[in-house]
């Protein structure tokens, strides 16, 4: 970590995010840039991170994928924009965007960085043309097409997004990337796409992973596990629970899994995740960064809308019948109905089928050519 005071030592390609995660932001945001910073990495790269030290954050996971990290610290107060400017999120900062600046200035020094990262949704235009002084190239991570970015470069991965969803937000002059194609996922979901797919040609349902967000603030899971117990489930019919180990609910969904009817293991940071989900026959997903990798293994996945932001991508997803939509307030009802629905065999082939095209896993590579051009 760097010490509070220091700068970050300059390489030949200096690249530095700005992200956070807590138990309200979640563990995606860092994650998705931690997969990018070790593809960049393997380029010659140094990739720094700038992360406040928000409950829940992830400092001591960047700091063993051996990612140097500046630590921000908590501040107390927030400046509320009175003017009706900032973005619907600017609580998940902690800060006002200015302060938030300054700190991430001082940490950086006056030597230019090649490229700023930025993948925070409480961040907007003000806080990147506060910071172009300080990089090269500046690029913006989103999934919203909310407010104003001020970037070279902008990537948004979901699926039904366009360019024209940007075009009040951007310069005319910043480049895009846009969709599935340019998922920020880990190489071993490229690399096991095959095995996967090749495992299920013969689809069957018997292993059941569930992956609900590394925090699972609302403790869905547990939603979904009762709502099991009612579902006419499969004969050796097994299930594998993945949670973040801040999640505030996990030892009572370790304590429930100890109750359903059938073997439930609970699982905390995994590291081998796309082994376990190429061994799996069926997922229930929220429509996070996880959908993407689901997708490039050809998982059938029962997909839920854990937060406002993935509502979109949900119903993209079930429009493409890639997934199958549950709804976050009838998940008893639509899983009753939806495992019924999958008993068939052609149905659980049809979304296995959908899913695959989505997604191919080189997103990572694409997004790494592009910036090392």
């Amino acid at each position: 970590m760097v010490p509070d005071g220091k700068t970050l030592i300059g390489f030949k390609v200096n690249i530095v995010f700005r992200t956070d995660a807590s138990v309200q932001i979640g563990t995606g945001h860092v994650m998705r840039c931690l997969t990018l910073a070790d593809a960049l990495r393997e380029t010659g790269a140094n990739c720094t991170f700038v992360c406040r030290t928000h409950k829940g954050h992830l400092l001591d996971l960047i700091h063993q994928r051996e990612h140097k990290v500046a630590a921000l610290a908590e501040r107390q107060s927030v400046i509320t924009d009175t003017k009706g400017q900032s973005p619907s999120h600017t609580s998940w900062l902690g800060t006002d965007w200015a302060s938030d600046a300054a700190d991430t200035q001082q940490v950086m020094g006056e030597a230019l960085v090649d490229w700023l990262i930025v993948d925070h949704y409480a961040l907007d235009a003000r806080w990147e043309k506060a910071m172009r002084p300080y990089c090269k190239q500046l690029m913006v991570i989103d999934d919203l097409a909310d407010r104003r970015h001020d970037c070279d470069l902008l990537l948004d991965q979901n699926l039904g997004r366009s360019k024209d969803d940007y075009n009040s937000h951007i310069s005319s002059t910043t480049a895009t990337l846009i969709g599935p194609r340019y998922a920020l996922l880990r190489p071993e979901f490229a690399a096991l796409r095959k095995i996967s797919l090749t495992r299920r040609r013969r689809p069957k349902l018997q292993r059941l992973l569930i992956t609900l967000g590394g925090i699972d603030q609302n403790n869905i899971t547990e939603h979904v596990l009762k709502a099991l117990c009612n579902c006419n489930l499969p004969i050796e019919f097994q299930i594998t629970v993945v949670m973040g180990a801040h999640s505030p609910w996990l030892s009572q969904i370790q304590a429930t899994a100890q109750t359903m009817p059938c073997p439930t293991k609970v699982m905390v940071n995994v590291s081998d995740m796309a082994q376990l989900m190429a061994g799996s026959d069926l997922a229930i997903s929220a429509t996070g960064g996880t959908i993407w990798e689901l997708c490039t293994l050809g998982i059938p996945t029962l997909s839920i809308a854990i937060a406002e932001n993935q509502v979109a991508n949900a119903f993209a997803l079930t429009k493409a019948r890639a997934t199958q939509g549950i709804n976050y307030f009838s998940i008893q009802q639509d899983l009753i109905e939806l495992f019924a629905w999958l008993r068939v065999e052609c149905n659980l082939a049809e979304i296995q089928q959908n899913a695959v095209q989505i997604c191919d896993g080189l997103g990572t590579k694409r997004v790494v050519s592009t910036l090392m051009e």
